[in-house]
């Protein structure tokens, strides 16, 4: 019986943090940095071992996990720890990136002689602690086997889509779904604030859609956050959503496809983050439609 495959977590924010848990509650031997240490300190009480240094926490590792803010921010961590980086190290990258971004990835990769495996993962703060994230991954078939039992600690299902992590599928596909799901965070934050401004109760509006084909559960989900003054923690903080959305529209215009709606999501969380809502959730969009 073999043993099971150290991983290291490079990045213990809203997601990492929760995903390391999860890996060393599943048994794995884990190893975990973040640039403050102190966010990743009480990974410790649950077995995680917390370092210093990338280069530290990937010292003999099997698979290596970034959750960073974004592509350069992966580019530069994992500059730092190439010293100690093994030709072969399994790599699953779940930042989101961009296209441009997972690019300049896969190439660092390529000099590194790393396997990579395109790993973004669909979830917010509550699936990341309960372990229920979706993962869309793309890598070579013969990473499976040593990827599922970390897939399976943070999630709960596991979507590859592609063998060739260089072209960015499982990115592609997030950057897809990001563009809906932003979609549904505007348009909620919109409603309610022209409810607000037009003098309109917001529950008259949920009551009158609940249960018909304009109801969902992410509405529910976001218009409660906001009635309940409930913005903090954040489940995807606004800064975070304006970056996403900015990369959204960069494949867009790549692909030759305009996003009128994705750019002017980019430009509402700009603004609800200038009034100070960065660190809040993304449903702060709401805010955005006022001047004040």
């Amino acid at each position: 019986m073999t043993s099971p495959s150290t991983v290291t977590v490079l990045g213990t924010g809203i997601m990492g943090f929760a995903m390391a848990r999860n890996l060393a509650r599943a048994g794995l031997p884990v190893r975990a940095w973040n640039r403050s240490r102190d966010k990743a300190e009480p990974l410790a009480e649950h077995g995680v071992t917390v370092v210093d240094t990338p280069a530290e926490a990937v010292t003999g590792a099997d698979v290596v996990v970034t959750m960073l803010y974004d592509g350069p921010a992966a580019r530069d961590v994992m500059r730092a720890a190439a010293p100690a980086l093994r030709p072969g190290t399994l790599w699953a990258q779940s930042t989101t990136a961009g296209l441009d971004g997972t690019a300049v990835l896969a190439e660092f990769a390529r000099e590194h002689g790393l396997v990579l495996v395109d790993a973004p993962v669909l979830g917010t703060r509550r699936p990341a602690e309960e372990g229920t994230l979706t993962v869309l991954a793309a890598g070579p078939e013969e990473t499976r086997d040593t990827l599922a039992p970390v897939f399976d600690a943070i999630g709960s299902r596991t979507v590859w889509v592609g063998d060739d992590a260089t072209g960015g599928a499982a990115t592609r596909l997030k950057l897809v779904i990001n563009s809906w799901v932003l979609a549904v965070t505007h348009g909620t934050a919109e409603a309610l604030a022209l409810a607000d401004g037009l003098g309109v109760d917001p529950a008259r509006f949920l009551d009158a859609v609940a249960g018909g084909p304009l109801d969902m559960g992410y509405l529910r989900a976001k218009a409660g956050l906001l009635r309940d003054g409930a913005l903090t923690p954040p489940s995807f903080a606004t800064t975070t959503a304006e970056k996403d959305a900015r990369l959204i529209v960069a494949a867009g215009e790549a692909a030759g496809v305009r996003l009128d709606v994705a750019a002017a999501g980019a430009e509402r969380f700009r603004r609800a983050i200038e009034q100070g809502h960065g660190d809040e959730d993304m449903a702060a969009s709401y805010f955005a439609s006022f001047t004040k």
